[in-house]
């Protein structure tokens, strides 16, 4: 639909961010879309700008050194994808998490903040929903975690076992991307 933006917030701080950003939009429709559950915070440190408005940005960066890879997600993956940095942070593999809560915004965006946010190493894309679109930020080399076909019915935890959309297959991905540590 033209000049629809579509939102799909990680947690409460960025259904507040979309909110504002939502009704700032006035030349098309806006579809906010939230999970069933109620998603952990992934924000805990204050921020008085509005991080979602450019549609994405990076939530967590590499800790334990220059950025060796680079988590995406939107939504209630997020989360999954803030667990598996911490896991792999552990194994010293310098990972960032990036929120990309509404792509058209982000693809609005010039490209060098795009370039800045996405970072140059290898990427994994997480989503509850098929690979489709993830491509143009994940390049020719990167993993996708998610839906290969229909979804089921259930709760979120056990679907998301069951589909393999799980901290630890993020981890694994993760590493197959990067080349073998000592």
């Amino acid at each position: 639909m033209p000049n629809m933006l579509v939102m799909r917030p990680a947690d409460a701080v960025e259904a507040a961010e979309c909110w504002e950003t939502a009704l700032a939009h006035t030349s098309g429709p806006v579809s906010l879309v939230f999970a069933r559950q109620s998603p952990p915070l992934v924000r805990h440190q204050h921020c008085a700008d509005n991080l979602s408005q450019r549609g994405g940005y990076v939530l967590h960066e590499a800790s334990t050194g220059p950025r060796q890879l680079t988590l995406l997600a939107t939504g209630s993956e997020v989360a999954l994808a803030v667990a598996a940095r911490e896991q792999l942070q552990a194994q010293g593999i310098a990972t960032a998490v990036v929120s990309l809560p509404c792509w058209e915004l982000f693809n609005a965006q010039e490209a060098s903040y795009r370039q800045s946010v996405l970072g140059t190493g290898p990427r994994v894309g997480i989503e509850a929903a098929v690979r489709q679109g993830w491509d143009a930020y994940l390049g020719i080399d990167g993993s996708f975690i998610g839906m290969t076909g229909f979804g089921a019915s259930g709760p979120a935890d056990a679907l998301y076992k069951r589909f393999n959309i799980t901290p630890e297959a993020v981890v694994a991905a993760a590493r197959r991307l990067l080349p073998p540590q000592d």
